[in-house]
């Protein structure tokens, strides 16, 4: 009889567990909200932004960064890769006050606004969109508040990038969208 209240009891216990822990995470990382002109979350990715079409970056919005962010880091990646995980993009110093990053980012190691590109898996710098091999896949721009700014070369790989972000992520957000080619 007791073990039957126990195991009716222990979901409730484990629910409420989670209700304290969630909000106390969420402060602990500020949420960032990302959104595009060129794509909807969730959903599709023009072909003009992939290796079908122009295979220029997309645009990017963010709202929600929180006072004290000295740079901004976004990461694009693939994780539905036959390889793993596939990097499309790596930009990172990007002003902290900054709202964005308009379309077709030059595939330049530094930019005029500071900010500086890594080497994607393609090996190259700067933004290589969608070009999946087959199948439908997802892609994460997820955009991260740092309260440094990096000391990191440009050419940079995400791995590099991730460590040195270590300690340092005030909030992050992401925008997703897919792609399959036809």
């Amino acid at each position: 009889m007791r073990c039957r209240r126990t195991v009716r009891f222990l979901p409730f216990l484990v629910l409420s567990i989670a209700a304290l822990i969630a909000p106390w995470q969420l402060r602990a990382a500020g949420m960032i909200v990302v959104k595009s002109t060129s794509f909807e979350d969730g959903k599709a990715i023009p072909k003009k932004h992939t290796c079908d079409g122009e295979d220029v970056s997309p645009q990017l919005a963010w709202t929600g960064v929180p006072a004290g962010t000295k740079s901004m880091a976004v990461i694009c990646d693939d994780p539905d890769a036959p390889a793993g995980t596939w990097v499309h993009w790596v930009i990172y110093n990007l002003p902290g006050d900054s709202t964005g990053i308009g379309e077709n980012v030059p595939p330049r190691e530094a930019l005029p606004n500071g900010a500086r590109q890594g080497k994607n898996d393609f090996r190259k710098i700067g933004y290589n969109g969608p070009c999946p091999p087959g199948g439908t896949h997802r892609y994460f721009f997820k955009v991260y508040a740092l309260d440094t700014l990096l000391d990191l070369p440009a050419g940079a790989t995400k791995a590099e990038l991730v460590r040195a972000m270590e300690g340092h992520v005030l909030a992050q957000g992401v925008l997703m969208g897919t792609y399959s080619r036809k």
